[in-house]
């Protein structure tokens, strides 16, 4: 049976994951809807802007039916996408799913021109789940990880602070991993599945 990965198309870059995805030996769906949402059996949440995703969350009637979602189901966050499944948000403070217990400041490297790319050294457990060496991070306008809780797991650092972490059926990133070539990240999401 083939995994039905859905990725949310109501803002962000949804297509690169949707190739990311398929690339991984996953069928990709666009979901905008409740309905959607139900016939997936994971979802990623993009990167973009998280003050408009929220607000088009909310009038698309999703906010509820994906908070509920996640109780259930895996969630991949990238970037944005992190930053609505933390506990805590700031920089500044707004409203989150809660599904993870992070703490994340948006925009923590800076702005728009601040967006680099960095090669860096995955801990010891993603290399042992996923295979291969260095990972290559797209870093755009992202968030950094304050705070990890006791229940997550840090499965990669950039300047000490984490950046791939994971908590039971959730990832969340805040690099852009559908930016490169390198699979890994999505594959550890769809073995969640």
């Amino acid at each position: 049976m083939t995994l039905r990965v859905g990725v949310l198309a109501l803002q962000g870059d949804f297509d690169a994951h949707c190739r990311a995805v398929e690339r991984a030996g996953a069928a990709a769906r666009l979901v905008r809807t409740a309905a959607e949402l139900d016939a997936v059996d994971g979802l990623i949440l993009p990167g973009g802007e998280s003050t408009t995703m929220l607000t088009l969350l909310r009038e698309e009637r999703l906010f509820e039916p994906l908070r509920e979602f996640g109780r259930r189901r895996p969630i991949f966050g990238t970037c944005a996408g992190a930053i609505l499944l933390a506990r805590e948000v700031s920089h500044p403070q707004q409203e989150s799913l809660e599904l993870m217990d992070i703490a994340v400041e948006r925009n923590a490297y800076g702005r728009q021109l601040n967006s680099h790319v960095a090669r860096i050294q995955p801990e010891e457990e993603f290399l042992r789940r996923t295979g291969g060496g260095e990972l290559e991070t797209v870093f755009i306008r992202a968030p950094v990880i304050r705070r990890a809780g006791e229940a997550v797991k840090v499965l990669a650092r950039y300047r000490g602070d984490p950046v791939l972490v994971e908590q039971g059926l959730h990832l969340a990133a805040t690099f852009h991993p559908e930016l490169t070539e390198d699979n890994r990240v999505h594959r550890l999401f769809l073995a969640k599945l």
